[in-house]
């Protein structure tokens, strides 16, 4: 079975998890400094947030699996439907590690169809160092020259984010 999920960049946690837990009637499965994760079962959602965005608005979607077994299917749909593939394989991000891989619509938006292996206690651990990274952070090269190295950034080779709004005056839906 698969799960729904997204991911929203926030610019006040606390009033955001507080608001989130209302509209949800539940309260986070994770709490972080910088970040909170809901898994809602009717509808299948896991619905995360987190401060790490430039700015307030929707990052990425994606497809949770629950199984391994669901993710080669995904990957296949994914490299049919034209989109732009970037395959991370075991990786770390967002206190998990998981099975990855990302698609790019042809607007630029990511969509991660992942599962999850087990969860850890810090956002992303860097491959090579073992450090503390964010999960869009620059190589380690490009951190140093980096004028804001704890900004997040644009994922490369994975779209971009969404850059929509939560609230957006005139909309209609």
């Amino acid at each position: 079975m698969k799960r729904f999920h997204v991911h929203l960049h926030v610019a006040d946690l606390p009033a955001s998890i507080a608001f989130y837990s209302r509209l949800f009637d539940a309260e986070p499965v994770r709490v972080e400094a910088d970040y909170a994760k809901w898994m809602v079962d009717d509808p299948r959602l896991n619905f995360a947030i987190s401060t790490r965005g430039a700015a307030p608005g929707i990052d990425h979607l994606g497809i949770q699996t629950d199984d391994a077994a669901e993710l080669p299917a995904l990957k296949a749909r994914a490299l049919a439907s034209g989109g732009s593939i970037e395959d991370e394989g075991q990786t770390t991000c967002c206190y998990a590690q998981s099975e990855k891989h990302w698609v790019t619509d042809p607007q630029g938006i990511a969509w991660e169809h992942f599962h999850t292996l087990a969860d850890i206690p810090v956002f992303r651990v860097a491959a090579a160092s073992g450090e503390q990274a964010s999960c869009c952070a620059p190589a380690p090269a490009e951190a140093a020259a980096a004028a804001a190295p704890d900004a997040c950034c644009t994922p490369r080779g994975r779209g971009k984010p969404l850059g929509i709004a939560v609230k957006s005056a005139g909309s209609c839906c």
